[in-house]
């Protein structure tokens, strides 16, 4: 159990909340009260006050839901600003079903229904958006919230949308100037305030963000009118976290064996046949860091209607990001040498266990700049009081470059002046005990002192990794809607052209240092204390507090004579992808409305079809031959490459329906029957292959000297497919309340599992055909079975002051049998017999899927003041890594407090105070099993305090 998931420190972050918001609110009714003295306050202007923004935006999200023909669920602020959160990724989580991965600068990417974001569609004013990840989900951290007014969440699918996904469809929007009426000069200035900042030495914990946005409307006489809209944003603040975390790579070791090196692995047969095996990683890391952030984002737009036949619209969205890490990491390297005393559960979780490893003291300086540039135009002509054309043309384009400059020292059995140390030996003996909770406790040997910098001597080396992913999207679009008399009453059509590129390059520049010299007066000249207090006191079992730490630069500058010695030159890499997707599709689609048995009922039915071929480039890596003189061989690296080009495409036809009942005047039943597909990431679609060598250096064919071909990625997977079924009951009793359930069914078409394909590749001029494992899908059939639970009312049946308050709950419960397989340890398929050979640990579910996600809102309203608090919930989940399921990780389930109080010191004028994560919440991830612990990380509480106003 969690130190901080105690019911108590939960009641007591939440009183003090309350306490805070007690203090606002005084000081609020003592500004009230000035107010009254200066000014009377009319009627028209207490109702205005009275309808605040959490209460409107309640209001307008349920009159949206209400309205539309499909499954719907909504966020929608009359006010550009007024939607919750720092970023859009924080308000989608308000909405009903809505969740989103985590970290120490807030929400990422969004899971709807407690599925993970690659099976949902996300878009930005109607168009599909690039990403620096490499998979499909939008990373919503980038989009201040502050700059949009509309989100629409697609539960159910209709034709038109193209491209909704299995989970849903994401819609995102900015406000169009002409639609909003008026003029708007609005800015705002944050303060930012991180605790957690404090225990970094000498850093400031106060950072900042300031907004600006301009709405306006021209006559331009006989050229009709136009609206503009200008929205800027910066945002500068600090993120320091400190984590654990083991290697992406875990081995089933040998539990009766005890290894005098790495522990010996147990292969899928000899675990069928009773092998005892536990789980254990390839090395352990302890990490403190310091994260500061810089971002920019500027939103554009025009409106032209140059008279009532004609509507354009023109945007244009940038955002660019600067952020900095500057690790420190406390490095096992070898945490499954000589492994002794082992200790395990029926899981094959490692709970204890003795070994010896090389410690490494680590110091990296990581740079990312990401910048996303997007745009397009939109064109709608009324060509007749009943047909209505439109087109639109877009391009997103996201453009991410890591920079990673890292030093390593490592332990020896001499110090740097030369001395024995008092171990005398390369690797230090530690222990390794996870029994008592997630984070696991390792020990070294007393005669070992972590922060003696003297220790950590040898193998000096030093890498600079230059990486660069760039996702780019060119779409066009077009559609028509003609409006009929009679039940049928509108027909759309329309199609959609999208060309895809994702691209990366991997340029790694490894220096090796091997004089003992050199070493000493670099670790003499580059020294720094630990800078950080109280190290992970916030776990519930540490031992680790602090070791020897060095500056990166300083370490560069004195054994490169620079602090960049710059790139190799040659880009080419096994890792790198070239990924070309291009999509045709269409739809036909008849919207209805009219009366069936006596009863009203509109919706819509159609089709769409979705045409996508894939091209995919890659590198393989070339080899020779070496003939030894008694007649073996062995194996060496040419270091040049040899080029692969994949190809592979899929038709699909997607139908769907949409019927809404008005059983009564308040009361709506729908259902919705429909197929959607996800397509896979782009990084998972990449062709590259890297072929590791056995140890050793005589063999007696090719085949024995390879060790294992590791695909990076597998272009020929397909979409996941699904057919849907959706009944829902939604009951409106007035325009602050709903009561609504839907009961949700998704059959697929398969999962994924690992397969091996044998592939033919030229060595030193021979032909040679190896099994290369990389991930399929599955034949296999697989379901989700859900429910969802909304209820939203304002307590004005309460007595005053409490009909003030008002509040949301959401709930989502599902369950699947979908299975994801780990490609090291899980079910494995060949190819051409079609035989499966059994996994040693469980399959995991859906990327993303949680069975219980809960959002609860409660707010009060009273005048000028308006206090609002957020609470979510989501169980655990399997997350892929991005670029495809090497081994299987999972997320742990959590629940996150936030709060926000605002009070109007008049009608242009408002101050807010706001805080997230206080149940400081920890982030925690196991891998392969859950419960292995494979990272836990703090990252904190922060709040902002903001004054907002509109001329």
């Amino acid at each position: 159990m969690r130190a901080t998931n105690t019911i108590a420190v939960r009641l007591r972050t939440i009183l003090s909340c309350g306490a805070a918001a007690s203090v606002v609110a005084m000081a609020a009714q003592a500004a009230a009260q000035e107010a009254k003295t200066d000014q009377p306050i009319t009627d028209n202007a207490v109702d205005e006050v009275v309808v605040s923004a959490v209460r409107q935006t309640m209001q307008n999200s349920i009159a949206v839901k209400r309205d539309t023909t499909a499954i719907v669920d909504a966020l929608s602020a009359n006010e550009i600003g007024d939607l919750p959160g720092q970023s859009i990724g924080e308000a989608i989580m308000t909405i009903t079903g809505a969740t989103a991965d985590r970290g120490n600068y807030g929400p990422t990417e969004v899971s709807l229904r407690g599925l993970g974001s690659f099976l949902s569609a996300t878009t930005f004013n109607g168009r599909e958006a690039s990403n620096g990840s490499g998979d499909r989900a939008v990373n919503f951290g980038q989009f201040p919230s502050e700059l949009f007014n509309g989100i629409k969440i697609y539960k159910s699918q209709q034709a038109d949308l193209i491209e909704g996904g299995v989970a849903g469809a994401i819609e995102m929007e900015t406000k169009k100037p002409l639609d909003y009426g008026k003029r708007l000069l609005q800015g705002e200035l944050k303060g930012n305030y991180n605790p957690y900042q404090k225990r970094i030495t000498g850093s400031d914990p106060w950072g900042w963000r300031g907004t600006a946005s301009y709405v306006d409307q021209y006559e331009l006489g006989r050229l009709g009118e136009v609206g503009v809209s200008l929205g800027v944003q910066r945002n500068q603040v600090d993120d320091p976290a400190e984590s654990y975390v083991a290697s992406n790579t875990w081995l089933a070791c040998n539990a009766n064996i005890n290894a005098t090196g790495n522990c010996t692995e147990v292969t899928r047969a000899q675990a069928a046949a009773g092998t005892p095996f536990y789980l254990a990683p390839n090395s352990i890391t302890f990490r403190q860091l310091t994260a500061r952030e810089k971002r920019d984002a500027i939103f554009g737009a025009l409106q032209w209607q140059p008279n009532d036949r004609w509507d354009v619209n023109l945007d244009v969205e940038y955002s660019k990001r600067n952020y900095q890490e500057d690790r420190h990491d406390l490095g096992f390297a070898e945490t499954r040498y000589a492994l002794r005393n082992v200790q395990y559960d029926d899981e094959h979780r490692l709970l204890y266990a003795t070994g010896n490893s090389t410690l490494q003291s680590v110091s990296t300086l990581f740079q990312r700049e990401e910048e996303y540039v997007g745009g397009g135009g939109d064109f709608e002509f009324r060509a007749t009081d009943r047909l209505t054309l439109s087109a639109d043309i877009s391009y997103s384009q996201t453009t991410r470059t890591d920079l990673t400059r890292s030093t390593r020292l490592r332990t020896d059995p001499l110090d740097i002046y030369g001395v024995r140390t008092a171990i005398n030996n390369q690797r230090i003996p530690f222990t390794y005990d996870a029994r008592g909770g997630f984070a696991p406790t390792l020990t070294v040997d007393p005669r070992f002192n972590l922060d003696d910098w003297s220790l950590y001597s040898d193998d000096a080396r030093l890498t600079r990794e230059e990486e660069e992913k760039k996702d780019r999207i060119f779409a066009a679009r077009f559609d028509a809607a003609y409006d009929l008399d009679g039940f049928i009453s509108r027909i759309d059509a329309g199609a959609r052209y999208s060309r895809r590129r994702y691209t990366t390059y991997d340029d790694l520049v490894t220096i090796d240092q091997a004089s003992l010299a050199v070493d000493r007066a670099v670790n003499l000249a580059c020294r720094t204390n630990f800078p950080q207090s109280d190290y992970l006191s916030d776990a519930p079992t540490h031992s680790v507090r602090s070791w020897a730490t060095f500056d990166t630069l300083c370490q560069f500058r004195n054994y490169l004579g620079s602090e960049d010695p710059g790139g190799s030159g040659d880009t080419r890499s096994v890792a790198n992808a070239d990924v070309t997707e291009t999509v045709w599709s269409g739809y036909v689609m008849a919207s209805y409305k009219g009366e069936a048995a006596g009863m009203p009922v509109r919706g819509n039915f159609g089709v769409r079809v979705v045409d996508t071929s894939v091209v995919s480039k890659g590198l393989r890596a070339e080899l020779d031959v070496v003939n030894n003189s008694d007649g073996s061989i062995r194996l060496v690296e040419t270091g040049a490459f040899d080029d692969t080009r994949i190809k592979a495409s899929s038709f699909r036809v997607l139908p769907s329906v949409n019927a809404n009942f008005d059983l009564t005047p308040k009361t709506v039943g729908r259902i919705a029957l429909y197929r959607a597909m996800s397509r896979p990431a782009p990084s998972s679609l990449a062709a590259g292959r890297t072929i590791t060598l056995q140890d050793g250096t005589d063999f007696t064919s090719i085949q024995d000297a390879i060790g294992e071909i590791v695909a990076s990625g597998s272009p020929r997977l397909k979409p996941i497919m699904s057919w849907n079924a959706d009944v829902a009951l939604e009951y409106y009793a007035n325009r602050d309340t709903i009561l609504a359930t839907t009961l949700y069914y998704k059959q697929f078409t398969g999962g994924f599992i690992p397969v091996t394909i044998d592939e033919a590749f030229v060595i030193d001029g021979q032909n040679v055909t190896v099994p290369v494992t990389q991930t399929q899908n599955s034949d296999d059939k697989s379901h989700v079975y859900g429910a969802e639970f909304t209820l939203s009312n304002k307590f004005s049946w309460l007595p005053k002051p409490l009909d003030g308050f008002g509040g949301k709950l959401s709930y989502n419960y599902a369950i699947t049998n979908f299975r994801n397989h780990d490609i090291r340890l899980g079910d494995v398929i060949d190819a051409d017999t079609g035989a499966v050979t059994g996994g040693m640990i469980p399959a995991a579910g859906l990327n993303g899927y949680s069975k219980h996600v809960l959002s609860a809102q409660l707010y009060y309203e009273h005048g000028p003041l308006s206090v609002q608090g957020i609470y979510r919930y989501r169980s655990r989940y399997y997350q892929d890594f991005v670029g495809g399921n090497a081994q299987l990780r999972y997320i742990d389930g959590g629940d996150v407090f936030d709060f926000n109080v605002q009070y109007k010191l008049n009608k242009k004028v408002d101050i807010r105070l706001q805080g997230l994560n206080l149940f400081n919440e920890v982030k925690i991830d196991s891998m392969p099993v859950p419960g292995s612990t494979r990272n836990y990380q703090y990252f904190g509480q922060q709040f902002f305090i903001s004054i907002r106003a509109r001329l």
